[in-house]
């Protein structure tokens, strides 16, 4: 090495003082390119929108998620170890196919449910046409990097959904030919999975292209709930169809190339088993290539004319005309005189369905809450009958039964999930300048506007149920049992559920997510199990005779009055208390103002 190279690198490595580093010049970091920023702007905002928080609890939310979506693999995982593994005990081919046909449709749902999550995120909005296109950034490159920010999304998700079961699966069922069998699994599971994000993606680039950003958004809601029903629904027949899985495939029946899961559920055992596939398994590998190879084009296809199209509805705007309809303004009187006579609560009841259909984040609980309640209807209800190389559907008697308690459950824990949900909260100054504290008035308006529709539904319920039961059983002291079911439920359950609540909907102090996120999981697994079996064992005793019915309508009025008591004492006492830890000179800065 030269003198003068070696002179230098000791001075480089010389301790120099704090003057010296002071007057040098910082070495130059390396910056991420446009492209590169943009990708991770698109990427993060998936998980810090509006949809999912405005209060920063987004990213702690979003990673229990993403921990809790690989649970189900890895738990189905581990309880096949015993049945893999009882001595004298072979499994049968189709018991195989039918543990692997859960994978690929838990993989198809999963991804499905997190398309659908980030359904109003896949297309520019107000703040990408406004902001970044007043920026030196093309077009083109806004384009791309959203495109690369979606397609790391549904890959990322992809692998968080299975990567737990690939780990655990190959010694809980001990395969003859490992390699071959995670090859069949990673792209069974792969493939059922993209069909889903892509399908999903196609369809929502195809109705945005066609019928423009106004009318999209009218059905958006509708087609966003019937896709979450079908998704959950496929999921919780599971095990009827895993069951009965050489029966449908023997049947012949041209119905099943309609089922995508038994699409992937083809490829699966194709890359198996191989020539020895049964020749149903294969057509169906052939459709479920064919149909990914088409919704991945279309999703191609239809994305750029979409974004075009949003885009140029975001520019030019919408004309909206508001026009008074008679019909509502005649039933907001009514509502005035009887349910709301108070001037607070008619601005509560109004606030709310103002509200509730404009954030996104609160249409998207309801999607999920009442899509998943659907689910369970039909899987409650609907039983599958085989015959003669048919497949039918048929009602179960239980399963009508357990109709009316599931859609009061669902609906109520729906809405006060929403109420709660801790999205854009600036609006709440409203009711805190105006009235101050929430008082009876206020909540009783959010509990009568969710006890209204739980009942419409329920008695709707109930009404479907008396219609679909047995001939035998239509008799006026049957159809009276329903109704009064479907009214004490909807009562019981609405007061139970919003005994705490003494905020207005919508403007309640963020929850500590981290702290409260299994606790969320505890009226699911716990309460509602026990509402539904308890009401389907009670339904028969109190239609048995009237005085049953009698004494079930007093005793359901008893239960009622206890807990509105106790909710009116619980909004007393905290009308009283003095809220030491607020700050009042922190409110006006809470609003965005500076003095």
């Amino acid at each position: 090495m030269p003198a003068a190279e070696q002179t230098e690198k000791r001075e480089r490595a010389a301790v120099l003082s704090l003057e010296v580093l002071a007057r040098a010049e910082p070495a130059q970091a390396k910056q991420p390119t446009q492209f590169a920023t943009l990708v991770r702007h698109f990427f993060e905002r998936f998980f810090t929108s509006e949809m999912v928080s405005q209060e920063g609890d987004a990213r702690t939310r979003l990673v229990q998620a993403a921990c809790a979506i690989g649970v189900p693999g890895l738990v189905l995982a581990l309880y096949l170890y015993t049945p893999y593994h009882l001595p004298h005990i072979v499994r049968s081919y189709w018991e195989q196919a039918g543990d692997h046909s859960f994978y690929v449709l838990y993989s198809l749902t999963a991804m499905g449910l997190v398309t659908i999550f980030e359904w109003d995120l896949f297309f520019p909005d107000l703040l990408d046409v406004f902001v970044l296109s007043s920026q030196p950034v093309r077009s083109s490159r806004l384009f791309c990097a959203r495109v690369t920010a979606i397609f790391i999304l549904i890959a990322a998700a992809i692998f968080d959904a299975n990567v737990l079961a690939v780990i655990v699966l190959p010694a809980a069922t001990d395969p003859p030919h490992l390699f071959r069998f995670l090859g069949a699994h990673i792209a069974a599971v792969g493939l059922s999975g993209l069909f889903a994000a892509a399908g999903l993606l196609a369809l929502e680039g195809m109705l945005l292209a066609l019928l423009g950003d106004r009318l999209f958004r009218k059905i958006s809601l509708a087609l966003q709930g019937t896709a979450v029903m079908a998704l959950l629904t496929a999921l919780f027949a599971y095990g009827a169809v895993s069951g009965a899985l050489h029966g449908l495939l023997q049947s012949g029946n041209p119905r099943l190339f309609w089922f995508p899961p038994l699409w992937f559920l083809g490829i699966y055992q194709r890359i198996l088993d191989g020539p020895a596939t049964p020749p149903v398994l294969a057509a169906l590998a052939r459709t479920g290539l064919a149909a990914t190879a088409i919704a991945i084009a279309l999703a191609c296809a239809t994305y750029p004319l979409a974004w075009w199209r949003r885009t140029k509805d975001l520019v030019e705007g919408a004309a909206r005309r508001d026009k008074q309809n008679l019909a509502a303004v005649s039933a907001h009187g009514v509502l005035h005189h009887t349910l709301v006579p108070r001037p607070e609560g008619r601005a509560v009841w109004h606030f709310i369905g103002q509200n509730l259909l404009r954030v996104p984040r609160y249409r998207m609980v309801l999607v999920m809450y009442g899509g998943a309640g659907a689910a369970l209807v039909f899987a409650a209800v609907m039983r599958m009958r085989m015959g003669h190389g048919h497949v039918g559907l048929v009602f179960s008697p239980d399963g009508l039964r357990a109709t009316i308690p599931i859609v009061a459950f669902w609906t109520v824990s729906g809405l006060r999930s929403t109420f709660l949900s801790p999205a854009d909260q600036r609006g709440r100054w409203v009711f805190r300048v105006a009235s101050g504290k929430p008082g009876l008035p206020h909540v009783q308006a959010a509990r009568r506007w969710v006890l209204i529709w739980t009942l419409l539904l329920t008695l709707g319920a109930a009404a479907w149920a008396c219609i679909a039961e047995p001939l035998y059983l239509h008799t006026l002291r049957f159809a009276a049992g329903q109704v009064l079911i479907a009214v004490a439920i909807s009562v019981l359950l609405t007061e139970a559920f919003f005994l705490d609540v003494k905020t207005i909907p919508f403007t309640g102090a963020k929850p500590n997510s981290a702290a409260n996120f299994a606790l969320l999981l505890i009226p699911y697994l716990g309460f509602f199990p026990a509402v539904v079996m308890f009401t389907i064992a009670l339904e028969p005793v109190i239609e048995a005779t009237w005085a049953h019915l009698a004494v079930t309508a007093c005793i359901a009025g008893a239960l009622h009055l206890c807990l509105l008591w106790r909710h009116r004492a619980r909004i007393a006492d905290q009308l009283q208390q003095i809220d030491a830890d607020e700050d009042e000179e922190d409110f006006p800065l809470s609003l965005g103002l500076r003095y």
